[in-house]
């Protein structure tokens, strides 16, 4: 089946989605969640079949632990369906409202985009976790995972469907884009009138290629060059602590950081401390001059190195004069996600929010913080580093447009 038509039944389905109770819809996440536990086994053997292709492939072991699923981690995926049909329906909630002047009643309510196309890479739980989400919104999903995952997603796909039509709703409120070849992502990206907006998750590659060449409407996700700042005048220890946090608490995520300014008046007691905290956690330091003088392990650093989101055990740093210094290095090499500032000078503190351009600024806190379950928004499609529509975690009310109903009794325009 083409795109095209595949689209146009996400049409259709988005139609009863539009429409559906939050009643009918948590029980379409709850019948997900018991079929994904009930049917565990069919779908641990598609996964084998991928991790045997990907072995084959010379998939890293990181990549091949990303993608495995066992018994625990399909419990793990429905519980998150679970967790989300608790969560509040934003479909239907009232934004903002008035009576105007002429007595016409004024309201602005949260509409579903209608048909959502979801561009990822490598992790299977994706798949579920975008059904999910644009469900609860009220958005069909037409889902385009990556080829290294097929067999899984298929197999997900096939359940998810399922126990959607077991509870009354469209089996096309969810579909699958085949992974085979680049042309789905092509005419999912040429589908203007069909599909109302595109999400990319992964690197930075695919994300540029979606934005640089689509016709829908694009919300631009995910790259994170993060930096955490130590200021002149910040608690050391507590900066050392937040540094390595912020960069070994996971590798491969986007808001995990990946470049280190100090500020030059604390580096003698900084540095020697925070590189030896590194080196004992694996990571390798690429330095500007000032850096390496304190370490012969300090790989000298390119400006490619400031311009790079490592998703891996290395870290850029740089020594900077001041907090204007900072704020310029970060607003030349920064992907506007999240930036971080260490320090208990309350002035410079609101300085730096109020001059760093990023989706979430943190004040003596790590930047692995961007994240909608740790902001207590729950389920999260990805986080928006643009700055229309939706910019940050992207929860279930990001899923969704608005409109305007307006109520008036015979009203007329003089």
């Amino acid at each position: 089946m083409s795109v095209v038509e595949q689209a146009r039944r996400a049409r259709g389905a988005a139609e009863a989605l539009a429409v559906a109770t939050r009643t009918t819809k948590d029980a379409a996440l709850v019948a997900m969640a018991d079929a994904l536990v009930a049917r565990t086994a069919e779908i641990v053997t598609a996964n084998a079949a991928d991790l045997a292709a990907g072995r084959e492939a010379g998939l890293s072991a990181a990549i091949l632990d990303r993608l495995a699923l066992d018994a625990g981690r399909v419990a793990g995926i429905a519980d998150a369906l679970r967790e989300m049909a608790a969560l509040p329906d934003p479909v239907g909630e009232v934004v903002r409202g008035s009576t105007l002047p002429n007595g016409l009643e004024l309201r602005q309510v949260r509409v579903p985009f209608g048909v959502v196309g979801i561009i990822y890479e490598a992790r299977p739980n994706v798949t579920v976790d975008a059904a999910g989400i644009c469900l609860k919104s009220g958005n069909a999903a037409l889902l385009r995972g990556s080829g290294s995952a097929a067999h899984s997603n298929a197999a997900l796909v096939a359940v998810l469907r399922d126990a959607i039509a077991d509870a009354g709703l469209p089996a096309d409120a969810v579909q699958l884009l085949d992974a085979s070849s680049r042309d789905s992502v092509k005419e999912l990206m040429r589908a203007r009138g069909l599909v109302d907006v595109l999400i990319p998750r992964g690197g930075a590659s695919l994300i540029r290629t979606v934005v640089e060449e689509s016709t829908v409407p694009v919300i631009e996700t995910g790259v994170g060059n993060c930096h955490v700042y130590v200021d002149a005048a910040a608690d050391l220890a507590k900066a050392v602590a937040i540094t390595l946090n912020a960069k070994t608490q996971r590798l491969s995520t986007c808001n995990t950081a990946e470049s280190l300014l100090v500020h030059a008046s604390v580096a003698d007691a900084f540095l020697p401390a925070v590189l030896a905290a590194f080196a004992e956690a694996g990571v390798t330091v690429h330095g500007s001059p000032e850096v390496a003088a304190y370490s012969s392990a300090v790989v000298p650093a390119t400006d490619e190195d400031f311009a790079t989101e490592y998703l891996s055990a290395d870290i850029s740093v740089a020594v900077v004069d001041s907090l204007d210094a900072a704020v310029a290095h970060i607003r030349r090499y920064g992907t506007g996600h999240t930036e971080a500032i260490v320090t208990d000078s309350q002035s410079a503190a609101r300085e730096f929010v109020a001059r760093v351009d990023a989706a979430a600024v943190m004040v003596n806190a790590s930047t692995r913080f961007t994240d909608g379950g740790e902001f207590g928004f729950g389920a999260e499609i990805g986080i928006s580093t643009q700055k229309l529509h939706a910019r940050g975690p992207m929860g279930l009310p990001e899923l969704t447009s608005t409109k305007y109903v307006v109520t008036g009794d015979g009203h007329l325009r003089g």
